[in-house]
């Protein structure tokens, strides 16, 4: 019994202590709390500070409703007003604006693109956003916004060139030299513009159209230059003749065609293709009506007029 008493009154003791280590714990949190909260607590707060702290409560709220509504969008550019408003009318409204580089584009689209206003100010118009929507466009190759401080703006752009017609699924696009579509549907002012077709022909005319330019005579009589399974082209002429280049070389396929057409005439004659794919050899195809005549002539030579020749429409 003895040992156990003394074994309780040990434990009672311990324990004992531990809770006056707890309770000094306690309050020296409690007085270094004091310490760091006091200068909060004497802080006086401004005047005004409650009807600040009220609106904020209800912008905040008003927000919350504007967003769980979708009027979000209506509520920010209506903010956006109210500062460009508050700007302009501390001097900083844009009284001049110089638009320089344009062509295809009217500055009319290049301001409204830009997202420059009667409303907008200099002070908090970006420029950076309004270079990058300016870029968007396919027309612009490049574009510079300066702001000149206090009210003027300065917007600089590059035009890409038109260089081809491109048609593909019976629709006849605008495009530059790499491809890129200026405009989805032609209109009668780029009727010049070399046209090319086919899946593929948008990205290759660039090549080709300079492989042409070689043969200035053979490129006057081009109507149209058809890429043919994204692999070789074929040229139709503007008198309806169709010209079959090879996949290879094709350079000397268009030399060996200058080369009969200025001594033979060939594209002059009644025909309707020649065909180069081969390269040691060339096939024309006559027309109905001289493939007729041709037939008449071979009987008329070999005096047998009951022989059996090939049908209109052959090679020769």
């Amino acid at each position: 019994m003895d040992g156990r008493g003394r074994i309780a009154e040990s434990l009672i003791q311990g324990l004992v202590r531990a809770g006056r280590h707890a309770a000094d714990l306690w309050g020296e949190w409690q007085r270094a709390m004091r310490r760091w909260m006091k200068p909060l607590l004497e802080l006086e707060p401004p005047r005004g500070a409650g009807t600040a702290a009220t609106a904020l409560l209800f912008s905040a709220a008003a927000l919350y409703g504007a967003a769980c509504g979708g009027h979000l969008p209506v509520l920010m550019q209506e903010l956006r007003d109210l500062r460009d408003a508050t700007a302009n009318a501390a001097g900083f409204r844009i009284a001049e604006v110089t638009v320089t580089g344009q062509h295809h584009v009217s500055e009319a689209q290049i301001l409204a693109t830009a997202g420059v206003t009667n409303r907008s100010s200099l002070l908090f118009l970006d420029a950076d956003a309004a270079r990058s929507r300016l870029l968007a466009n396919p027309w612009i190759a490049d574009a510079t916004v300066l702001k000149l401080y206090p009210g003027r703006l300065h917007i600089a752009i590059t035009e890409r060139v038109p260089f081809a017609l491109w048609q593909r699924d019976g629709k006849v696009a605008v495009i530059d030299a790499d491809g890129t579509v200026l405009e989805p549907e032609a209109t009668i002012h780029f009727v010049s513009l070399p046209l090319v077709v086919g899946k593929g022909a948008d990205r290759k005319a660039k090549e080709f159209l300079a492989l042409l330019e070689r043969f200035p005579a053979l490129r006057e009589q081009v109507y149209a230059s058809v890429l043919v399974a994204e692999r070789r082209w074929n040229l139709k002429l503007k008198n309806g003749v169709d010209v079959r280049l090879p996949e290879h070389d094709a350079a000397a396929a268009l030399g060996t065609l200058v080369q009969l057409e200025r001594e033979k005439r060939l594209l002059s004659r009644d025909i309707v293709a020649v065909d180069l794919r081969l390269p040691d050899r060339v096939t024309v195809k006559l027309s109905e009506g001289a493939a007729l005549t041709r037939e008449d002539s071979v009987r008329e030579r070999l005096k047998e007029p009951g022989k059996k020749t090939k049908r209109p429409g052959g090679q020769a």
